[in-house]
């Protein structure tokens, strides 16, 4: 019997907690020869989430790892897929957006030998039009701008077989983006389409323009292309041309005899060519702290403690 490894990332969701895993054990009651494990990685609840999940150890398979502090998605997953032991680890989010029902449309493509299976968004319930056109925007531009071919309407809910696993597990970037690294692995990869559930409970932590889709989306575009870096190398080349139509229209006008403009003239150049230069040193700037952050050598987190179900 094959074992699957299920892991949430969550922070306060002690109103999902129950629902979620009660759904997860249905659906798996439905699959012949898989059991599973579930993960769930404490990004610092400061509500009753973790002993609800202590409650629930008694009666599944739950394995909680506590962080020392809040760290974020991104490195709660990691810490998940480093202490699962499946045959393939199937990460979803915790607030019932994301529905356990599909997972056995996940496991039957496992099942075909595709060793990461993305599932597409079709609808996206209870999310604004804006919020949409804006995600949508940020997969184009991610896609145009790097190495990678991201999934448009694909999020971190996946299957992931062991054997690739290992090999995400293996990279040493500090701040990895996980949804991009289960692409640029390569291996076979398959799709499974489904609908996404408006949020259960609680609010999202996640608004459109919060730290962290910004960052998701940063991450996204730098970790994969070097193009932004280039863009000031077009610009400047573009600022150059427009310089040099300037200074051609200052000849003009003075073998002319004809007025020169004096502060405008002066205002809009200056102006022009700071903006550009601005642009091209925040570019820089992301990736000088991709290095400095990778270069500085810290861990991606720290692990406070670790409550197994073997334990109980």
């Amino acid at each position: 019997m094959k074992l699957v490894s299920i892991v949430f990332s969550f922070r306060n969701e002690e109103k999902n907690l129950k629902e979620l895993i009660s759904r997860v054990d249905t659906a798996f009651k439905k699959i012949e020869n898989y059991k599973y494990e579930l993960i769930f990685v404490n990004d610092d609840s400061n509500d009753n989430s973790e002993k609800i999940l202590e409650e629930l150890q008694e009666s599944y398979m739950i394995k909680i790892i506590n962080m020392s502090r809040t760290f974020g998605v991104g490195p709660c997953v990691l810490a998940g897929f480093k202490h699962s032991s499946g045959d393939c680890v199937v990460y979803l989010d915790s607030d019932l957006q994301d529905p356990p029902e599909v997972i056995p449309k996940l496991l039957t493509e496992f099942e075909k030998g595709h060793d990461v299976v993305h599932t597409v968004r079709e609808k996206r319930l209870g999310e604004s039009g804006i919020k949409l056109f804006f995600t949508k925007l940020a997969y184009k531009t991610i896609n145009r701008l790097s190495e990678i071919d991201l999934p448009i309407e694909a999020g971190d809910f996946k299957l992931i077989s062991k054997r690739v696993l290992q090999k995400i597990l293996s990279q040493k970037e500090f701040r990895p983006y996980v949804r991009g690294l289960s692409v640029w692995v390569g291996y076979k990869q398959s799709f499974v389409y489904y609908t996404r559930e408006a949020r259960a409970h609680g609010k999202s932590k996640f608004s459109l323009f919060s730290q962290g889709p910004i960052t998701e989306f940063i991450n996204g575009v730098t970790s994969y292309s070097l193009k932004p870096l280039y863009i000031g190398i077009f610009l400047g080349f573009f600022s150059l041309l427009f310089s040099v139509v300037l200074i051609a229209y200052a000849f003009y006008a003075k073998f002319n005899d004809l007025a020169i403009p004096g502060t405008t003239g002066i205002l809009i150049a200056v102006s022009f060519f700071s903006g550009i230069l601005l642009f091209t040193l925040g570019i820089m700037g992301i990736y000088i702290a991709r290095i400095f952050e990778q270069a500085r050598g810290r861990e991606k987190y720290i692990i406070k403690e670790i409550k197994d179900f073997k334990s109980k």
